[in-house]
């Protein structure tokens, strides 16, 4: 595994989405999808001026980010249970799921005991996969303005996964919907909602091209994942 030469592929990747999307390459922030790998090749992608990490299980972040690189920013992607949500307002810069709202009133509430706040993305599950957690389209619509008064979270935007397909092009219609979404809820708060995470390592140049301000890059970067916590800190 070559790091530097995964992360020029994927930056040629992203310049190359921009384009065909008319976007400015600036506007799209490349977040590393630490999960399973090594501090040694979190370390080794700092060093090549990556400093936006994704994880996705909050034991593994509370012995890797600890350990991690002191100005690294860490973003979490999982699926977040309530009774984690102390360490995720702790341990994270920024939750990207907040898909319900029994979550929303539970970190509003560690936030509250925390005397801190919370920057959130919601996440919406535009296909309407049963496998998949989310707001509904509509949900979200409906539910915006009680989220918005919860005034320890601050909703930067929104989230979400495609299905998985061979066909990316398939992907291109659940991006757009979110792109959409966001431009509704902007014209019902009056507010912008700046952030949409979307796109993966098969998809992530089809969602750039839909107006992604985040994408979410795992595997073309750091290759096959483990889990084994005696290598995470080799």
């Amino acid at each position: 595994m070559n790091l530097e030469e995964n992360l020029e592929r994927v930056r040629k990747r992203i310049q190359g989405a921009c384009e065909r999307g008319n976007r400015d390459p600036s506007d799209v922030s490349l977040l590393a999808v630490s999960k399973g790998h090594t501090l040694n090749d979190i370390q080794s992608v700092t060093e090549l001026g990556l400093h936006r990490f994704g994880e996705n299980k909050i034991q593994e972040a509370k012995l890797k980010i600890p350990a991690g690189p002191r100005h690294a920013e860490w973003h979490f992607i999982g699926h977040l249970q309530t009774n984690k949500s102390r360490d995720a307002v702790r341990l994270f810069h920024m939750i990207h799921g907040v898909d319900s709202l029994r979550l929303a009133e539970a970190l509003q509430e560690t936030c509250e005991k925390q005397a801190r706040n919370a920057r959130v993305l919601l996440e919406i599950n535009i296909s309407g996969e049963a496998s998949k957690h989310g707001f509904c389209p509509k949900e979200a619509l409906d539910q915006l303005e009680y989220l918005n008064t919860l005034q320890r979270l601050e909703i930067h935007g929104f989230m979400t996964m495609a299905p998985w397909t061979p066909e990316v092009e398939k992907t291109r219609p659940i991006f757009r919907q979110l792109h959409l979404l966001r431009q509704q809820c902007e014209d019902a708060m009056g507010v912008p909602f700046p952030v949409l995470s979307m796109g993966m390592s098969h998809d992530f140049e089809v969602a750039i091209e839909e107006g992604a301000t985040i994408v979410r890059v795992g595997t073309s970067l750091f290759g096959k994942r483990h889990y084994s916590k005696k290598k995470l800190s080799k």
